[in-house]
């Protein structure tokens, strides 16, 4: 089985509809809805969360009937669900929104992400913003694009190699063990500028748009970074964990994401190593 760009476009109208109809009208009103903390204050929850989530996941039922369904918001209540991320022969892994703590404060930089995996193989990806009612879409072998509303469509591309010192990244330390949040905000001035938007769905679509050169994270549930990780792959970039190694869907290890190889090595050196 192969998802074709049929099916990406008819998960991007999922997606599409899903923030018409569920997550906008709750936009901006967070005082009418209900928000509750999950691991800690920075993980929030909210009602648009939960329905969003459950509307997404019937559609792609009703369209995949025999797929595997994982959302975060599921995999909270029944955290045994993403066992079947590397058995199912097609799982849709869901983030209904991605940047809650953004989505609470009125901040309208969010979005909704899904990834298809075979047999633990991350195949497809999709991240909707449903402010600007665009999606960017990722195939795997097949490239990665933006579609907007009209219909017209860009390919994405990541930006240009360039040295340590003028790249432009995302690196969030909030997660960061010590002494390895230490290591790493004491080495953010080795890099040109360096900013964290709380949205890895918008942060993935900057560097697959070629905004920005690196992307650095240590928590890596798949539902914020397997979609993400495939539309910068298939815009040309390159990624592994901090040691190296190449596996996208391990939950441990860290991420890095940049425009090539090359880069990718002198940044981790940058970034990791030790001032001293």
């Amino acid at each position: 089985m192969k998802l074709s760009h049929a099916d990406a476009l008819n998960i991007g109208n999922i997606l599409a509809e899903v923030g018409r109809t569920e997550i906008m009208p709750r936009f901006r009103r967070v005082r009418e809805i209900e928000v509750r903390t999950k691991t800690s204050a920075f993980d929030v929850v909210t009602e648009a969360d939960e329905i969003a989530e459950q509307a997404i996941s019937a559609a792609l039922l009703r369209a995949f009937p025999n797929a595997v369904v994982i959302g975060e918001e599921g995999t909270a209540r029944d955290p045994a669900a993403l066992d079947q991320v590397g058995t199912a022969e097609l799982a849709f892994i869901i983030d209904p929104i991605d940047g809650t703590r953004n989505f609470t404060s009125s901040l309208p930089l969010f979005g909704s992400m899904v990834a298809a995996t075979m047999r633990g193989e991350i195949v497809f990806g999709a991240i909707h913003d449903p402010v600007s009612n665009d999606t960017a879409f990722a195939l795997r072998g097949e490239g990665a694009w933006l579609e907007m509303p009209d219909g017209r469509r860009h390919d994405l591309k990541v930006a240009a190699a360039v040295p340590v010192k003028q790249m432009d990244a995302v690196v969030g330390v909030n997660f960061l063990p010590e002494p390895l949040r230490a290591t790493v905000a004491g080495n953010l001035s080795r890099l040109g500028v360096s900013a964290w938007l709380r949205c890895a769905a918008h942060e993935y679509r900057m560097a697959a748009s070629g905004h920005c050169h690196l992307l650095f994270y240590n928590k890596l549930m798949p539902w914020d970074h397997a979609a993400g990780w495939l539309l910068h792959r298939e815009a040309g970039g390159y990624s592994a964990h901090f040691d190296g190694s190449p596996k996208p869907v391990n939950l441990t290890g860290g991420l890095l994401c940049a425009p090539d190889e090359a880069s990718w090595h002198a940044a981790q050196q940058a970034i990791l190593t030790p001032a001293g």
